[in-house]
């Protein structure tokens, strides 16, 4: 278990340095010329990088189902209110795709750019480098927040006296 914020810090890190490798590979799979391969390649990139990034946080499935059973029902409902479908559950396409219809205009626009000679391949790439970075750096800071607040449980409020 993540004991300290320095690790947390540490792996938060790690995983900022994964989505930038992975957004990269995504930009490059949007200069190809083929209607709709840069969204498939984006369903399978986010289908393994979200995963990933819970797995090291150690919010996954698996793990948040061996939590304490209070514990795990404090991950689900801190990832309930950030909006984050993805930690301690299962990463299936449909929650993918799901996520990449939010970023939808500015994977549309990236997808249409491509078409356009010479300058829409670029256009095209620093799009999906962009939307795969906000989708992957996002899913980062919500699994820090509730990893931390697994570290740092709140402070004991004095109402009850």
């Amino acid at each position: 278990m993540i004991a300290t914020i320095a690790e947390l810090d540490r792996i938060r890190d790690e995983c900022r340095t994964m989505v930038t490798k992975r957004s990269l590979m995504s930009a490059g799979a949007a200069v190809v010329p083929v209607p709709g391969a840069d969204v498939v390649a984006d369903v399978g990139l986010l289908s393994n990088l979200l995963p990933a990034i819970s797995t090291r946080f150690e919010l996954d499935e698996a793990q948040v189902n061996k939590l304490e059973p209070r514990l795990g029902q404090q991950v689900l409902v801190m990832a309930s209110s950030l909006g984050n479908n993805v930690i301690g559950r299962m990463v299936t396409r449909r929650v993918v795709t799901a996520l990449l219809k939010r970023m939808g205009v500015r994977i549309a626009t990236g997808s249409m750019a491509k078409f356009v000679p010479f300058i829409g391949s670029a256009v095209a790439a620093t799009i999906s480098f962009g939307a795969m970075k906000a989708i992957g750096n996002g899913h980062i800071d919500d699994c820090y927040r509730t990893a931390r607040a697994l570290i740092e449980p709140p402070l004991p409020s004095h109402h009850n006296r």
